[in-house]
This record gives C-alpha cells, sequence and structure tokens, in this order.
C-alpha cells in the first residue's frame, strides 16, 4: 500500500470514528439552526390538511418517530410568530425523543388570502394571533389532537407542549381537555384561578427567570393548584431570558443553560405521563 492510501486510509477510519462518536442532538435547533436541522432530519414529517370542525380546516405539520410500536401524541403549540421552522423543528426534536408530534398552524384562514403564517411575516403573524380567539384555538388543538390520536402508528395518549403565547395556551388546553394527560408550559402567563379546578393532567412550568411580566402570575396559579391537590411542577432558570429555547445564544449562555437543562426535564416529564 501506498503512502497516499495508508493517509487516505488512516483518515477514512478517523471519519468513520468521528460519525460514530458524535454527540446526538438531545435539544431542540435554536432558530439559528432550526431550517438546517429540518433539512437534515431523518424522521417523516409531512403537512396535513385537518377538519377542525364548524367548516374550519388546519394547516397543520406532522413529525412520526423512528420506532417499532406505537407512539404517544404531543401537541406543539406556536408562539405568538405562528407555525414558524423553528417550532417545526421542536416537533422533529419530539419526534427524535419518540412522540408523535403535531404542530397546528394556529393562524390557518386568518392571512390574505385565506393564507396562515406563511402568508405573512413575523409583524403580520403578531398582528394575526389576536383575531385569534382561545375558544377557536382550544377547539383546534383538540381537533389536531384527535387527528394524531387517531393515526395507525399512535397510542391513544396525549399531551401538550406550548410556547409563550403557546405555553398559555397549553395551560389553558390542560383545563378545558379532560383527555389531556399533560401540559408543559414554556414561558407562558397562568389561567385564572377560576380556570385551574377543571386541570386534571399534570402541569409542568419552565421559566426565565428575567421574566416578570409572566412569572407574577406564577405563585398564585402554584398556590391554588396546591389547595385543589393538583399537580403543577414549576422550574425557574436564572439569568435565562422569555423565549429562551428558541434564542439560545442570547444573554452571554443563560439561555443555552436554560435549554440544557427545561429539555431534558420535558422529556422526562411527557415519558412520565404518556409512557415510553
Amino acid at each position: 500500500m501506498t503512502h497516499f492510501s495508508l493517509r487516505a486510509a488512516l483518515a477514512a477510519a478517523l471519519a468513520a470514528c468521528a460519525v460514530r462518536t458524535a454527540p446526538a442532538q438531545t435539544i431542540p435547533a435554536g432558530a439559528d439552526s432550526a431550517t438546517a436541522r429540518l433539512n437534515a432530519s431523518p424522521r417523516h414529517g409531512e403537512w396535513v390538511r385537518l377538519d377542525a370542525g364548524n367548516g374550519d380546516s388546519l394547516n397543520t405539520w406532522v413529525v412520526y418517530p423512528e420506532r417499532r410500536d406505537r407512539a404517544p401524541v404531543v401537541v406543539v403549540i406556536h408562539e405568538i410568530f405562528g407555525l414558524t421552522d423553528w417550532i417545526r423543528a421542536v416537533a422533529d426534536q419530539l419526534g427524535a425523543d419518540g412522540f408523535i408530534a403535531i404542530a397546528p398552524d394556529l393562524l390557518s384562514g386568518h392571512g390574505p388570502n385565506g393564507g396562515g403564517t406563511e402568508s405573512v411575516d413575523q409583524q403580520g403573524a403578531v398582528r394575526l394571533i389576536r383575531e385569534v380567539r382561545p375558544d377557536e384555538a382550544q377547539r383546534r388543538l383538540m381537533a389536531a389532537g384527535r387527528y394524531a390520536m387517531a393515526l395507525p402508528a399512535a397510542r391513544g395518549r396525549i399531551a401538550s407542549v406550548g410556547f409563550c403565547w403557546g405555553g398559555s395556551t397549553s395551560f389553558a388546553l390542560a383545563a378545558n381537555w379532560p383527555d389531556l394527560r399533560g401540559a408543559v408550559v414554556y414561558y407562558g402567563t397562568s389561567p385564572d384561578s377560576a380556570s385551574l379546578g377543571r386541570v386534571r393532567g399534570a402541569v409542568l412550568g419552565l421559566y426565565a427567570g428575567d421574566d416578570a411580566r409572566v412569572n407574577t402570575t406564577v405563585p398564585p396559579a402554584q398556590a391554588e393548584m396546591r389547595r385543589l391537590g393538583k399537580r403543577y411542577e414549576v422550574e425557574m432558570y436564572e439569568g435565562a431570558g422569555h423565549g429562551y429555547l428558541r434564542q439560545q445564544a442570547d444573554r452571554d449562555g443563560a439561555n443555552r443553560r436554560a435549554s440544557e437543562a427545561a429539555w431534558p426535564r420535558t422529556v422526562a416529564f411527557l415519558r412520565e405521563v404518556l409512557g415510553r
């Protein structure tokens, strides 16, 4: 074997070793790398237009895990920015973690010419989200969840995870849908105390330490859930800012540290309430 062949063989062996030992992606991509992560994903993701009742239809992104048995379902609820590539990448990570993830575009039909998130820019999405009534959002989320649970590859267990506006909506879904076994709330405000008596599933709240607007709503909800004997677990990540899972590079590492703590906590909670 020539020296060139030896060098080539050694380089190939080192490359193969690097592939085998490269760390797996264990948290969702940040906003800056979400599209690339989606493009590189080995999982099956697809767009579905589903019936949301009342003559309403809903554009939805569904991701399937790579597993031989049926999987539990997680409804992914987007921020005020709508169904972005970042939210789709969060759904893809849930697929990597073993769940069927369904992410509905709650702006469907609210955009120009009946469009949704894809029909507006970011500020347009922020304006449109104000048109989405709470009862409409809840009806649509339940429709998406029922669609996913009826899939042949699904097991009939469901939870939700939401971010910012979607975090508040995830907590509200726990109060409105008895089938929901758990709700994860990323930096979303808490519902009024009167609705907490309807919560049946467990709730996990994952908050940024530097987010007083949201965090002032947490202690009253904690007190009421405790009084009612309901499960509401709270994690507060010091130094992190609102939207830390999306903006992982911000705040001198605090957002990244919060993300690396919060996502494993999310997956462990979902596996506990839904099973693996």
